[in-house]
């Protein structure tokens, strides 16, 4: 069970996990959680960037909790790192559980994004 009490960063994006994103028990399959962390970073990385920025790395991820219909998925994002052209987020997903206040971190991960030009060539972010 997590010992986390709060969550870090900035909430970029909350969405609720539905049956067509579940197997057959009710747990929500990890590609789709993955996939809605990639969103979030997204969203942070293109406002850092102000322009268009595509996934690069995500480092290791592990589920300390499942992810049940019914949940709200609050994902958290940081910025942790601005380099020439790229851009590291740290990033937890809560589950905010069906119809209670009650919110359990199940996954955390690190994302590294890289900012493109209009030719899809890595460019320089913004310094600040």
């Amino acid at each position: 069970m997590p010992t986390e009490t709060k969550p870090t960063g900035e909430l970029t994006l909350r969405t609720l996990a539905m049956p067509a994103d579940a197997n057959a028990a009710g747990d929500i399959f990890g590609g789709w959680v993955m996939a809605q962390m990639d969103l979030a970073c997204g969203i942070r990385a293109a406002e850092r960037a102000r322009g268009r920025v595509v996934t690069a790395a995500v480092n290791e991820m592990a589920f300390a909790l499942p992810v049940k219909i019914g949940d709200t998925l609050c994902i958290y994002t940081d910025v942790v790192k601005v380099g020439t052209t790229s851009i590291t987020l740290s990033v937890e997903v809560w589950a905010q559980r069906y119809l209670s206040h009650i919110m359990d971190k199940v996954t955390h991960a690190t994302f590294v994004m890289v900012a493109l030009d209009a030719s899809g060539k890595p460019t320089p972010v913004p310094r600040d």
